[in-house]
């Protein structure tokens, strides 16, 4: 039997991001740059937290988004981290890892002007029907039905990654 193709769960996006402020913040944006070859954008804080010296408008994080020709770079990243995952690491619709230091990843060399970084990556899924959600004119309620289960994320990881869960 035919499975229905509005079901098909497909990678929207993978989100690469980093943490820092000054100095720090620089040189991840330099590793989010050199790891993908496209310009970083930094995150600016928007509350005030004392304790850690952040103040509102501060710039204390950077991002890179890909949407396209994602498969390689997420097998080349999850073969970073052994192809393992935690359970606990996925949630509705997406799942999270970090990257401790960038030189792990299978041919790269270590950058001097980097240092030793890290970095997280964000994979999000989404099905077909999606921009309903999302878009601007006549959006629309797409049912629960359309968000994507831990179970079912962890089957896709298994069938197209060869990704083990613990």
């Amino acid at each position: 039997m035919k499975q229905n193709p509005m079901r098909e769960i497909k990678i929207e996006k993978v989100v690469l991001s980093v943490g820092g402020i000054g100095d720090e913040l620089e040189k991840g944006v330099k590793l989010l740059e050199f790891l993908t070859n496209r310009k970083a954008a930094k995150m600016k804080s928007k509350k005030r937290i004392p304790n850690f010296g952040v103040r509102p408008g501060l710039e204390i994080g950077a991002v890179v988004t890909l949407r396209k020709n994602i498969e390689e770079f997420l097998k080349k990243m999850l073969a970073t981290i052994d192809n393992t995952l935690k359970k606990k690491q996925i949630s509705e619709n997406n799942f999270s890892f970090g990257i401790k230091e960038y030189i792990e990843i299978p041919g790269i060399e270590y950058q001097r002007d980097i240092g030793i970084r890290g970095f997280d990556i964000t994979v999000v899924f989404k099905r077909a029907g999606r921009r309903v959600k999302l878009r601007k004119i006549k959006k629309g309620r797409i049912p629960s039905r359309q968000m994507i289960s831990k179970e079912e994320i962890i089957k896709f990881m298994e069938e197209n990654f060869g990704t083990k869960f613990i």
